[in-house]
């Protein structure tokens, strides 16, 4: 019997521009708190605002984005096995591409304090820096938070240097309030 890994603090970006962009953001989260190895400790607000599109002018539906900060046993590669299944689940076509709209998106942004480059795997997140609709929510939930190298700074700094124009309204209601949504 192998001894289970000691839980680590990781955070795990959410977005959706498609169907109920709420009860996809809601149902993720409920089903990341029931998996046997993880655990949501927070999530920030909800934020809206437009998609980043490969083409401007490109027209696609809004997204719903938020952050959730998770207490996890299982390694990196593990984690995001989880997150890759729960975005299939709700429907998301990969191969549609990094810009197309999609049902539900997971990125896991922070493992601890790992850095790491794989082919299926970067950490920190290569992007976290240049995403206003990730680092507001993060911002929220862990502003002190340290993010390893290439960044080696904290989410607040990052926020304020963040090049990233994007608008965001902040929207009223929560995205976690410790249930399961209804199907």
């Amino acid at each position: 019997m192998h001894p289970q890994p000691m839980p680590v603090d990781a955070y795990v970006a959410l977005g959706a521009n498609l169907g109920d962009r709420l009860q996809q953001l809601r149902t993720a989260v409920a089903r990341l708190d029931a998996d046997a190895g993880i655990r949501v400790v927070a999530a920030s607000p909800l934020y809206e605002g437009p998609a980043h599109t490969l083409t401007p002018g490109e027209k696609q539906p809004p997204y719903l984005n938020a952050v959730v900060h998770l207490r996890t046993r299982h390694l990196p590669e593990a984690l995001l096995d989880v997150l890759l299944a729960l975005e299939h689940r709700a429907g998301r076509d990969r191969r549609a591409g990094r810009w197309a709209p999609r049902p539900l998106d997971l990125d896991l942004l922070v493992y601890d304090a790992l850095t790491c480059s794989t082919p299926t795997l970067t950490l920190p997140h290569p992007r976290l820096g240049n995403r206003r609709f990730v680092l507001r929510p993060l911002a929220d939930l862990a502003p002190n938070l340290y993010v390893p190298p290439p960044y080696d700074t904290t989410v607040r700094i990052l926020l304020d240097r963040c090049p990233d124009p994007t608008p965001l309204v902040r929207l009223p209601q929560p995205l976690w309030t410790g249930e399961l949504p209804p199907p």
